[in-house]
């Protein structure tokens, strides 16, 4: 069972008493903070919360362009809390899922990000650290100590050059 902190509990609850089951506009109870941003991050990867367009400004989570996207309780996120799932006032919690929620891959079905890693150093000419640090999301020292920690691990990592930038590459064991 997932544990879940404080401020993700809150806007699950919330979201429950919505109609739409938007996540937004925040609770009185919680404060636009990174924590509160990082809860549901973490509710999106949990697949408790689901990203889909919506012309609600109040419910508006990011903006691509002329399109509009929020965040929305998912069934599975009701049962996190122990709400049954048709407890939302409109007809997307008693239809089934949505077709974001069915295109979504579950959090288990995602690539770690040491397989992506391994993936760009596994091509012919290597991967920079600009490239590993974009993939990844991580800091640069991060990126470092995660090349380290596959050279411990037994793959061999060479360092090469292409226009001028350094690549590092996996290379077969011989």
């Amino acid at each position: 069972m997932t544990k879940l902190n404080d401020p993700m509990r809150i806007l699950l609850a919330s979201a429950a008493q919505r109609e739409d089951g938007s996540l937004l506009p925040l609770p009185a109870s919680l404060k636009s903070t990174a924590r509160t941003s990082k809860a549901m991050a973490s509710l999106a990867a949990l697949g408790f919360a689901i990203e889909r367009e919506t012309t609600d400004a109040s419910a508006v989570h990011r903006t691509d362009g002329d399109l509009r996207y929020g965040l929305f309780v998912t069934s599975s996120g009701l049962a996190a809390i122990g709400i049954d799932d048709g407890a939302l006032g409109d007809s997307t919690a008693t239809a089934g899922p949505t077709p974001a929620e069915t295109q979504q891959p579950s959090p288990a079905a995602r690539p770690s990000k040491k397989a992506a890693v391994i993936d760009l150093l596994s091509r012919a000419d290597g991967a920079t650290m600009p490239e590993l640090i974009t993939v990844t999301e991580w800091l640069p020292h991060t990126t470092r100590a995660a090349l380290t920690g596959l050279r411990k691990a037994g793959h061999v990592i060479e360092r090469c050059k292409r226009d001028d930038a350094t690549c590092y590459r996996i290379v077969a064991a011989q």
